[in-house]
């Protein structure tokens, strides 16, 4: 690790760590949901232990369903807020693993481990939290295709070197496994002073990825169809902080991503899926993303890269999939609606 990482990295640590001391000290509004969370999920929310919840800084709720069973990994856990609620998700059967380089946020997450399992019912607790870096994961004890499932809540913005994160989480996803995470991206680069400022990184606007960066790294480490399911701006609501960078548009997305060789193109072959209505808390529909809802029962046309998705993923179970790939159509329309006054039709699926 080169010496400007490992300054990002204590800037970090030390904002994280000694100068926030709960979510009422930030200075914007990055950390607040994007999601509109069902009422299971806000119940679980609510269960984990106050002192946990209150030393928990994240910008989404990337809290994916049908984990039964899951090894699933937090990048960036924090005092183990989501960590606690995937734990319910995963049933006792299923394990979490958080990983993060803060050890005062690692210390609250620990201090409630015994709480949280005799709360939730489990004859020993089902997580584990680990002191490291999300650039290095192999460091962390998590060997190559060990993982269902990786989520991370505003972290990857605080990385020094997110190729790395993404090279990593690839890494260690099973095939077929998913990363499904929070973040704050820009409409924009930003200059390099603002990069390094400490508060605006720690607030998480100074990492932020410029959106089509961030499309291209994805491209060019095999990921060709990132899925948007939630989105926000994010407010700047402190004085100074706007007057430095009150230019740029900051917006927290959630998206999803699968370790699936798809296609850069929504591509039609007549295939169909049709959800069953078997995943807990959602027995009427199931949301993939912010453009594919599926009904239960209804049968829906799917391009092939959603095909995949359902098929050779966890979700596999909860869906009727019809369809190969024996003809094809062409381009599927496949992107989320555009507003009217564009003009313009839908395209990809990010």
């Amino acid at each position: 690790m080169n010496s400007a990482s490992q300054s990002i990295h204590q800037d970090v640590r030390d904002y994280y760590g000694r100068i926030l001391q709960g979510s009422q000290d930030l200075k914007t509004g990055a950390c607040c949901s994007v999601e509109s969370l069902s009422p299971r999920m806000r119940q679980l929310l609510a269960e984990v232990h106050p002192e946990v919840n209150a030393r928990f800084y994240g910008c989404g709720a990337p809290l994916p369903t049908a984990l039964e069973g899951c090894h699933v990994l937090d990048l960036g856990c924090g005092s183990g807020r989501d960590v606690y609620v995937l734990s319910r998700l995963v049933g006792e059967s299923g394990r979490v693993t958080g990983v993060d380089m803060t050890p005062e946020q690692l210390e609250v997450a620990r201090r409630h481990q015994a709480w949280h399992a005799e709360r939730y019912g489990h004859a020993q607790s089902n997580v584990r939290f680990v002191e490291g870096y999300i650039e290095d994961l192999e460091g962390a004890g998590l060997a190559d295709e060990s993982v269902d499932v990786v989520v991370s809540n505003c972290v990857v913005n605080l990385a020094p070197d997110k190729e790395a994160v993404f090279r990593e989480v690839l890494r260690v996803l099973k095939p077929g496994g998913e990363l499904y995470f929070s973040d704050v991206f820009c409409d924009r680069r930003l200059p390099q002073a603002l990069q390094d400022d400490p508060v605006l990184r720690g607030e998480c606007l100074g990492g932020a990825l410029y959106t089509e960066d961030f499309r291209r790294l994805l491209g060019q480490l095999g990921c060709a169809d990132v899925r948007g399911v939630a989105q926000a701006p994010v407010p700047l609501l402190d004085p100074e902080i706007e007057a430095k960078i009150g230019f740029a548009r900051f917006t927290s997305m959630t998206l999803r991503v699968f370790k699936l060789p798809l296609e850069d193109r929504c591509e039609d072959f007549g295939q169909v899926a049709t959800y069953l209505g078997t995943i807990p808390d959602q027995p009427h529909a199931f949301d993939l993303d912010d453009h594919h809802r599926f009904e239960t029962g209804r049968p829906l046309r799917v391009c092939g890269n959603t095909f995949d998705m359902l098929g050779k993923s966890r979700l596999a179970r909860h869906f009727r999939l019809e369809g190969d790939t024996s003809r094809h159509f062409g381009l599927f329309d496949c992107g989320p609606a555009q507003p009217a006054a564009t003009g313009t039709a839908a395209g990809a699926c990010c």
